[in-house]
């Protein structure tokens, strides 16, 4: 089959979860109702931080910056897998499908980095308290957030730009649920070896720097714990990282599951599945974990409901 150059490629398929047309409007209604929940859930943390002065903390700050990356992780790639649905059309424009690897790269980085950042809030927290408000600085919070953007954005150029220089053989290509880099790489007809080698080398740094930060802090937070004598002591000092911790097993695990799976699993529709779980299930739990687990946030919460029945 001859190859065809990448600026002829119009489109992609996008092969979805099922290819069943009775099961389509069970599907339609479930994303449509995960995004409706995503999105008013993290839009009610940032409103909830935004308005009680006791939740304007480092920690707080760093959850509504999640929230908001949430909101955008999932608006990445729901929208179009609901217009696809309703159109019965599952094609994506090469331009669309480019877009979309850059965003879901942009954003999954920035959540892996604001999960290690708000580890290292809670070791300092923890292990450093009386140094607390020297270190997380609002100058120096604001600081990482945005250097962590930065380091997203400036990766997910590179793979983008990368992916530029690919040819196909088709115009029509089989991806799952969205256009992810490491599928699209895959289906590619000309040679891969140097955007494999950079999309794998960068994964080690963006995906395993911020995860050993994360089990670093965490092993000083358990030490220190640990050499706590009263045990309300322990339990008050556990109970302000068990939402995170709740969070993190969540995001890398499915990321991890995703990876594996994408990597393993060739042609599978459970590697739809795993994607699913990264991108879609996870945005929508962080919320309910937070605002559950939390009596700050419950109590903020509580607040703004009351205001918006007296409004009404």
């Amino acid at each position: 089959m001859e190859l065809r150059n990448q600026t002829t490629i119009s489109e992609f398929l996008l092969l979805g979860l099922t290819e069943d047309p009775g099961l389509q409007p069970l599907l339609f209604s479930l994303f449509l109702t995960i995004y409706l929940v995503t999105v008013l859930g993290n839009l009610l943390i940032i409103l909830a931080v935004g308005c009680d002065p006791h939740l304007h903390s480092p920690m707080y700050f760093f959850i509504s910056n999640l929230s908001f990356t949430d909101i955008c992780f999932s608006t990445t790639t729901i929208p179009k897998v609901l217009l696809n649905i309703q159109a019965q059309n599952h094609s994506i424009t090469y331009t669309g499908c480019l877009t979309q690897v850059c965003f879901v790269l942009i954003f999954a980085s920035l959540e892996s980095f604001l999960l290690s950042v708000m580890a290292y809030d809670r070791y300092v927290a923890i292990c450093q308290p009386l140094r607390y408000t020297t270190i997380m600085h609002p100058r120096h919070c604001f600081l990482m957030i945005l250097f962590s953007l930065l380091i997203s954005v400036v990766d997910a150029l590179l793979h983008s730009l990368m992916l530029l220089r690919l040819s196909f053989c088709t115009d029509l290509e089989g991806l799952y649920f969205f256009c992810e880099v490491v599928q699209v790489i895959r289906v590619a007809c000309s040679e891969t070896f140097i955007n494999n080698f950079v999309l794998y080398f960068a994964a080690s740094l963006l995906g395993v720097v911020p995860f050993s930060g994360i089990i670093f802090s965490y092993t000083k937070i358990v030490s220190s714990i640990l050499r706590i004598s009263s045990a309300s002591g322990k339990y008050k000092a556990f109970s302000t990282c068990g939402s995170h911790l709740s969070v993190v097993s969540l995001f890398y695990g499915t990321a991890f599951g995703a990876y594996f799976s994408t990597t393993f699993m060739h042609g599978s529709r459970k590697t739809a599945v795993a994607s699913v779980m990264y991108t879609v299930v996870t945005p929508m739990m962080n919320p309910f974990i937070y605002s559950l687990r939390n009596r700050d946030m419950k109590a903020a919460l509580r607040n703004i409901i009351k205001c918006t029945r007296a409004c009404w």
